[in-house]
């Protein structure tokens, strides 16, 4: 069983296993002492589980029921207790606001066809679950609150930046990680 930043996580074939997006993130977000934090797509729960050392609350949300089933498992195997995972296509079951909301976005142009496949690929451009969650995230963000959004070059960043900014954020680049062929960054936005 792999280890990843001091804790043990389970895998499972339809759930996608961190790689350098998942780290990348990992080793760029901050959680404060007291904070609520919500984890969208939240995989394994590696994320969720890490921010949980540090948060008062952790929420993290899939639409994925194999990878919700995953990340309780990994939260039991870990002894983390103050952290939550629901079955959720975006905010569709979060009713609350949060500090800090993480989104290792599906960002690969082209359909979905098998359930893993909701993790990788985002839209024709791969944009559709992107745009979606910027326009949605407003609504679940405390007036203090900091969003890290992961997303490749070639999905279009000045596209993310300039959404973030209509939607009333202020955003930039705060990582990023060269990967074969793109770019991978996170993308920090605050009111």
């Amino acid at each position: 069983m792999p280890t990843y930043y001091g804790l043990q996580i389970l895998l499972d074939e339809n759930v996608y296993e961190p790689a350098e997006d998942t780290f990348l993130l990992a080793e760029t977000v901050e959680v404060r002492p007291g904070e609520r934090a919500l984890d969208v797509g939240t995989g394994t729960g590696l994320i969720a589980l890490l921010m949980a050392k540090k948060a008062r609350y952790v929420l993290g949300v899939d639409i994925n029921p194999k990878a919700v089933e995953l990340a309780r498992k990994n939260a039991r195997l870990n002894g983390i207790k103050n952290v939550e995972f629901k079955v959720s296509d975006l905010f569709e079951r979060v009713g609350d606001k949060f500090d800090v909301i993480t989104f290792n976005a599906p960002y690969l142009p082209g359909r979905p066809e098998e359930p893993i496949d909701f993790a990788l690929v985002g839209g024709e451009r791969g944009r559709k679950v992107i745009d979606r969650f910027i326009a949605e995230v407003p609504d679940y963000l405390s007036a203090e609150g900091r969003v890290y959004l992961v997303q490749s070059s070639i999905t279009g960043i000045e596209e993310t930046l300039k959404r973030f900014e209509d939607a009333g954020f202020s955003a930039e680049v705060v990582a990023r990680k060269h990967v074969f062929f793109e770019d991978i960054v996170v993308v920090q936005a605050r009111r």
